[in-house]
């Protein structure tokens, strides 16, 4: 993609959890402030605005009345869990297009312990035992890969979607069980134990994971994200506006080399699939992000990926191109996506244990990145970071990936 250079000079994250006391208003305009601040900026400085939530659509005008409306077009944007994205992609392309210079974005979303329900399925047992399924059983035998009534007959809940998704991605591929499903939230939940933004910070052996209530096999409790609250914001430039802000602010600058977003293909033979092709989505954005940026995959130094189930993360190993067709559940056996492994998957903990407020989510992941790309990711620092990677789906489908870089000179 051609035009402008886009840099992110502004960036601040609200811890992930439930705050009760806090509007979903105040946690946006704050974080807000926080960027701004981050960036030497103000709202009066500001030409563009994408503000996204899942739950409030609508609201970027309400959350811009309070700090001071500066006259500039506000977009609204949503795209399941792939609204927090949407939102920063928003200034970049005006930027990119050279329509703007300065741009500002907010993902948000106040949960609670509510989520979403999808209608007529709010009964998931009954609906399990009117077809015939059966709770499976905590085994999970070399050819013997259980297979859900559910998953068949295509589910529209996001435990069931993605439990099959990983179920494919174990009968089509050899060494990926149970076990190797299960050790993804080992290494997440050892990761937000460093992370202060993250909702949950306990850690859990192999054998409390695999031991946990399933929600949907092979997922068990702690392999499955949870509800929440949360919000983060970003400011961005053109490079001809970078030239003009404070040195420590241009030190400090982050390159957006790449920005692809894609839904699934178009599929003449069938219209309507009972389960979206997460698989082909994702490879086909990646691809387009590693083909605009010029960077291979082996040159990445983190990756924050969507891992709303822990069989989501281990399939994009394979899709994002960081391991080799097939080798995902060699990956994670060989503790490559752990901090000091190969490539660094999920520092911040993920969505199974940093959270997911689901229209915060992908704003907050290119937070995150941008916190190792400028060495201030406290204890969970990835020293040396010069490439990151973000990546989030919306269900439905769209499939966002940025590709995030230091700036050196």
């Amino acid at each position: 993609m051609t035009g402008q250079d886009v840099y992110i000079v502004g960036v601040a994250m609200h811890p992930f959890g439930r705050f009760p006391e806090k509007s979903s208003l105040q946690m946006g305009t704050e974080m807000i402030l926080a960027a701004l601040a981050d960036a030497q900026l103000s709202m009066k400085d500001m030409q563009v605005f994408g503000c996204g939530s899942l739950f409030e659509n609508g609201s970027g005008q309400r959350i811009i009345n309070e700090l001071g409306n500066p006259g500039v077009p506000i977009y609204n944007v949503t795209n399941a869990c792939a609204t927090g994205a949407m939102a920063v992609r928003v200034p970049f392309m005006e930027i990119k297009a050279g329509i703007a210079d300065v741009g500002l974005a907010l993902g948000y979303e106040k949960m609670g312990k509510g989520g979403m329900t999808v209608p007529g399925q709010a009964d998931m047992a009954a609906r399990m035992a009117a077809q015939g399924g059966e709770r499976p059983k905590k085994v999970f035998e070399p050819g013997k890969v259980p297979v859900m009534t559910e998953g068949i007959l295509g589910t529209n809940t996001m435990p069931g979607t993605f439990a099959e998704i990983g179920m494919e991605y174990a009968r089509n591929n050899e060494g990926v069980g149970f076990e190797q499903f299960a050790k993804v939230a080992v290494k997440s939940h050892e990761h937000s134990a460093l992370n202060p933004y993250a909702q949950y910070r306990r850690v859990f052996t192999l054998e409390e994971v695999m031991e946990a209530d399933i929600i949907a096999w092979p997922n068990t409790l702690p392999m499955c994200g949870p509800t929440g609250d949360g919000a983060a914001a970003l400011v961005l430039v053109s490079g001809d506006k970078l030239k003009t802000l404070p040195d420590d602010v241009r030190k400090r600058a982050v390159k957006i080399s790449a920005s692809a977003l894609y839904s699934d293909p178009y599929n003449e033979d069938n219209m309507s699939p009972s389960a979206p092709d997460v698989n082909t989505l994702t490879r086909t954005a990646a691809d387009r992000a590693y083909e605009d940026s010029g960077v291979d995959p082996q040159d990445l130094d983190l990756v924050e990926l969507h891992d709303c189930f822990a069989t989501a993360e281990l399939v994009h190993y394979d899709n994002l191109r960081l391991c080799e067709p097939g080798m995902a559940g060699k990956f994670i056996d060989e503790g490559s996506p752990y901090r000091d492994g190969k490539i660094p998957v999920n520092v911040s903990g993920g969505l199974v244990s940093k959270g997911h407020p689901i229209g915060c989510t992908g704003a907050a992941n290119m937070v995150e990145v941008s916190m190792h790309l400028r060495g201030e990711a406290g204890d969970r620092q990835i020293e040396g970071a010069k490439v990151g990677m973000t990546h989030v789906i919306g269900l439905g489908s769209t499939c966002a990936v940025h590709i995030l870089e230091k700036v050196t000179a």
